[in-house]
């Protein structure tokens, strides 16, 4: 927006005419995140306290407004170009819009380069998984978040790298990140009430398994349980059990997509349950976003 229209409106805030707020209000909507500086200048100088919280709405609605775009960018990319990581961070950025991606990006770059200085080429994929469950779990404690579990803190991740403490859903995406930044092949199952990660890959499943089992996947990881290892079997076992059908359904891995609109799911029910109308109402707009997708 041209800087003096911008100043024009941002005066005119302070007007009591309500018709006059309602077109600058129109007006300041249609603008991007780089009016929010100005309008938080405008804030700062500003003693009416109506006006300071007319201000504030804005900012909040240009914010979630940006929020969504950048969510929207991201389902539209291809499979193979769409990182998990900004998954999360988009997420994050719902609740923390001035957060700064690249600050949760370094610390689990750290995170990684620790784990990666203990791994070697001579190590099968399971030693591999060992190392990074040891260093996650016990050297650094993540874990669910078992005290809270319905806490909306749990669904973000840089409240998960600050408390080491998340939810079933957080837990396992930020597993599959980790794991994949290692070079390991891991991908989600959609698997009842506690997302798996498996690690998938179909020349060693066939040699593990033999060639009669229809599935790439080499073997099952609970990272809700310090990254317990489970076979195959004993997921089929449990499906069948509780008559979970069709089985396929949660062993095989599922897209990067449905499971950031799992963990907006969980955000929702967590605001729902502490009667936050309103960011339940904006987490509700994010994930038609991945309706309109499909």
């Amino acid at each position: 927006m041209d800087k003096k229209k911008l100043t024009a409106l941002i005066n005119l805030l302070d007007d009591p005419d309500d018709t006059v707020f309602d077109m600058v209000e129109k007006e300041l909507l249609k603008s991007n995140d780089d009016v929010i500086p100005e309008l938080e200048k405008k804030w700062e100088m500003s003693f009416d306290e109506p006006s300071q919280e007319r201000i504030e709405n804005i900012i909040q609605h240009i914010q979630f407004k940006e929020t969504k775009n950048r969510l929207k960018l991201w389902l539209k990319r291809k499979e193979n170009e769409r990182s998990l990581l900004n998954g999360l961070c988009h997420v994050d950025r719902f609740q923390y819009p001035d957060l700064n991606p690249l600050n949760l990006q370094l610390k689990v770059e750290t995170l990684r380069k620790a784990i990666w200085l203990e791994l070697n080429n001579s190590l099968t994929v399971l030693e591999k998984i060992t190392i990074l469950n040891h260093f996650l779990f016990n050297v650094h404690g993540f874990a669910v978040n078992l005290s809270n579990p319905h806490s909306a803190q749990n669904c973000f991740l840089n409240q998960l790298l600050d408390t080491k403490n998340g939810n079933s859903v957080s837990m396992c995406i930020f597993y599959t990140v980790i794991a994949r930044q290692l070079e390991l092949p891991a991908y989600m199952i959609d698997f009842p009430k506690n997302p798996l990660v498996a690690i998938v890959d179909s020349k060693l499943a066939k040699k593990v398994h033999g060639s009669s089992q229809d599935s790439d996947v080499l073997f099952y990881i609970n990272p809700s349980n310090k990254g317990a290892i489970t076979s195959r079997k004993e997921i089929e076992y449990h499906l069948k059990k509780h008559k979970y059908q069709p089985i396929y359904e949660y062993t095989e891995p599922k897209s990067d997509v449905l499971f950031i609109q799992r963990l907006l799911e969980v955000l929702e029910e967590s605001y729902q349950s502490l009667g936050f109308t309103e960011k339940e109402q904006k987490v509700q707009e994010l994930l038609k976003l991945f309706t309109d997708s499909n």
